[in-house]
């Protein structure tokens, strides 16, 4: 009995190390309710496939979405055009929007930040520097949350120069989060966007001025493929994911009329603040996506 306690420990431990690695705890970081549509399969997939867990912190409150929302005030019977009928009505509308989606991803739960969603620009000094935003407060929460959950992956979108000033400045927050996480098993962080099939890639170093956005230039990107069809019939593909998630969406027209729609890949990218060894884990764990589920021919 002795002799067979440390092969019995071995294999809890393999048998523990197997399981956490598929079923990861993944923070999704975004700015507007909605902009996480560029990752949601990869969502729906790891809560329902790898039975991991997905939590979103959104940092702004929405209620800066009014531009294309003709059709939305129509099926909310408030005037959503009208930017103080907007910004009134929009955060709470816009909240049970994501919480709609969130339940069909598999979200566990939302972190919202509360910051003013207030207009658009590419700059992101107003935001970061805490003129707009109360960036010492999203800062605190953001070190709980890390501290708290214990992620093992934390997702981001592309803070491209061409990028929303609130969507950059959630990336800086996300990236400098991780930067701050003094515990033993710091997250990994990587940068999503989406892409369709017959698109190139956006081409991407880092953000000027902000190095910590800067990816490792000697890492593959990693993709998961949401438009593949089924095997068992080749009529259904993952993109009806995309599509139940968009729906829910219905203040912002935009969104079902735009490339989300015609979104094929979701590509990640490698942030250069992660230990370089952590990228076979983020491969790894798209391999599981990929052979997960209704797997792709071959897979």
């Amino acid at each position: 009995m002795k002799k067979s306690f440390p092969i019995l420990t071995l294999l809890a431990c393999l048998i523990s190390t197997s399981l956490l690695a598929q079923s990861p705890k993944v923070l999704v970081v975004t700015a507007h309710p909605d902009d996480e549509t560029g990752f949601s399969v990869t969502m729906f997939k790891i809560t329902h496939e790898l039975k991991g867990i997905v939590d979103m912190a959104v940092m702004t409150d929405g209620g800066g979405g009014f531009a294309d929302s003709q059709l939305g005030a129509m099926y909310y019977n408030l005037d959503l055009t009208d930017s103080v009928v907007a910004r009134t009505h929009l955060p709470m509308l816009r909240k049970q929007e994501i919480i709609n989606a969130g339940k069909i991803m598999g979200v566990r739960n939302i972190y919202f930040m509360e910051q003013p969603d207030d207009w658009y620009t590419l700059d992101v000094k107003p935001y970061i520097s805490g003129k707009n935003w109360d960036i010492g407060y999203v800062e605190r929460r953001m070190d709980r949350l890390l501290a708290d959950r214990e992620y093992d992956f934390i997702i981001t979108m592309l803070p491209h120069a061409g990028q929303h000033g609130h969507h950059k400045t959630s990336v800086l927050m996300a990236l400098r989060a991780v930067q701050r996480y003094k515990g033993p098993n710091k997250p990994i962080i990587i940068a999503g966007s989406p892409m369709s099939a017959t698109s190139k890639p956006t081409e991407f170093t880092q953000l000027e001025g902000y190095p910590e956005t800067r990816i490792n230039p000697n890492t593959p990107t990693v993709t998961l493929n949401r438009a593949f069809r089924f095997k068992e019939n080749d009529k259904v593909s993952y993109k009806i994911v995309a599509d139940w998630v968009i729906g829910e969406y219905k203040s912002q027209g935009a969104i079902q009329e735009n490339g989300i729609h015609r979104t094929d890949l979701e590509v990640y990218r490698y942030y250069d603040i992660n230990d370089p060894k952590g990228l076979v884990k983020v491969q790894k764990l798209f391999e599981a996506l990929a052979k997960s589920g209704f797997a792709a021919p071959g897979k």
